[in-house]
């Protein structure tokens, strides 16, 4: 039975490492993943670091099936946009149904890879990912792409959660962000769980 029980261990451990290793989006047949409670990440963690306003346009990368979007939505306001992103059309579409139930009008989406932006140069008043760096097998590339699309004075807001095969520390963030001329000035939550915040240097 100790046998079993260690080599059970051993293959989680196992997978683990190997989805670390080979970065990829989690994929829509398991989207109760992302559509489970997100403890220490929550939506009012995100309110306090995002700090949107009315009329803000913001880029949500990786947004699943809209656990945050319509909240980022309504913070934003009729007048704002929410511009979601994500390499799988199905996780578009779902979060597009919602909005619609919802009566959202002001959420966009758009189909792509985060290591390419397909927007202009300074379009974006904050970009939010959650949980999805570390999906991204080139994060540096999507560092890059991100300040790009970020207007003078806007904001990254990154959030992670230890468990995750692809948690993203603290310091890989820190050390990820400067590369891409981007500094992390707020934090807000404890290390397993936490949003950061990033501005251009």
């Amino acid at each position: 039975m100790r046998r079993l029980a260690l080599l059970g261990v051993l293959g989680v451990v196992g997978v683990a490492l190997w989805w670390r290793k080979n970065p990829s989006a989690c994929p829509y047949s398991q989207r109760f993943w992302v559509q489970a409670p997100h403890p220490l990440i929550t939506r009012e963690r995100l309110r306090r670091v995002l700090e949107p306003t009315r009329g803000e346009r913001v880029l949500e990368i990786g947004p699943g099936t809209g656990y945050y979007t319509l909240d980022m939505a309504a913070w934003v306001g009729p007048d704002g946009e929410i511009e979601i992103f994500d390499i799988q059309r199905e996780m578009l579409d779902h979060t597009m149904r919602r909005a619609s139930e919802q009566g959202a009008a002001n959420v966009n989406p758009t189909e792509g890879d985060a290591r390419d932006l397909p927007f202009e140069d300074d379009s974006f008043d904050a970009v939010a990912l959650t949980t999805v760096l570390g999906e991204i097998p080139d994060q540096e590339a999507a560092l890059r792409e991100i300040a790009r699309v970020l207007r003078p004075g806007g904001r990254l807001v990154v959030g992670e959660l230890a468990g995750d095969p692809h948690f993203v520390t603290p310091g890989s963030l820190e050390r990820r962000g400067a590369a891409a001329g981007l500094q992390v000035v707020r934090r807000d939550g404890p290390w397993l769980g936490y949003f950061a915040r990033l501005e251009g240097r």
